[in-house]
């Protein structure tokens, strides 16, 4: 049976996608770095206005190597801000830098509760605010809800990272990611990727992608105190 006029009009629009298909994106993504990954995503790439919920099995699997190079393309490309807001442990400097992102675009707020949830609703009011990225281990629906609807004003990339239990629970964000190792090693080189839940239906099978480490650490978000010439470095973090 042909498809009539209308309703191919209406399946061409970018808030409409098949179950069976991967959805049109109203913005360009972002490319995330990873092909494989990006050839997953609508948009072919980190998608701009929307929430993406990453899920990590465990702090440190390689969840920051995941966006780098996104941040990288945001901060020194665009010359846009990077936004973190109440980040577990102080973000390590060096592996930042080189990874490509610029530190004098690096806007770091240590606000929790409540107060997270403001900042990040702040972030998205102002402008030249590139990417965002919160973790809200505690946000209820009600947040989630309030953040997506901001997200779709904005030109935002917004990363909430979320404990892997979270996934058992429902979500407004269009993309959710959970992290894991790729095998029971897990040399921090190499995770799997489940999408939970894209515009185009959750992906079967886990997606392995191998990263690419700037320098040997854990995680880029798990080093010690900065020394003083790294926290000059960081001469955009602010506290909330």
């Amino acid at each position: 049976m042909a498809t009539s006029p209308a309703l191919a009009e209406v399946l061409s629009r970018s808030d409409v996608w098949r179950g069976d298909s991967l959805a049109q994106a109203a913005l360009p993504g972002v490319p995330s770095g990873f092909a494989a990954l990006d050839a997953e995503l609508p948009g072919g790439g980190w998608p701009r206005g929307g929430l993406v919920e990453l899920l990590p099995a465990r702090q440190g699997l390689g969840e920051m190597s995941l966006l780098m190079p996104a941040l990288a393309r945001i901060s020194s490309a665009e010359m846009s801000w990077v936004v973190c807001v109440a980040p577990p442990l102080p973000p390590y400097a060096p592996a930042w830098a080189a990874a490509g992102i610029a530190l004098s675009r690096l806007l770091i707020t240590r606000a929790v509760g409540g107060d997270a949830a403001w900042a990040c609703a702040r972030a998205l009011d102002a402008d030249g605010v590139g990417a965002l990225l919160a973790w809200l281990p505690e946000a209820d629906a009600s947040t989630l809800r309030r953040l997506q609807l901001l997200a779709e004003k904005s030109r935002t990339l917004i990363f909430l990272f979320r404990p892997a239990a979270a996934i058992r629970e429902s979500s407004p964000a269009p993309l959710r990611i959970g992290i894991g190792a790729a095998n029971q090693a897990n040399d921090c080189g190499r995770v799997a990727l489940r999408l939970i839940k894209r515009r185009g239906g959750a992906l079967d099978t886990p997606l392995e992608i191998d990263l690419a480490r700037p320098v040997p650490i854990s995680h880029a978000v798990a080093g010690p105190p900065p020394s003083a010439t790294a926290a000059r470095s960081l001469s955009a973090t602010a506290a909330a």
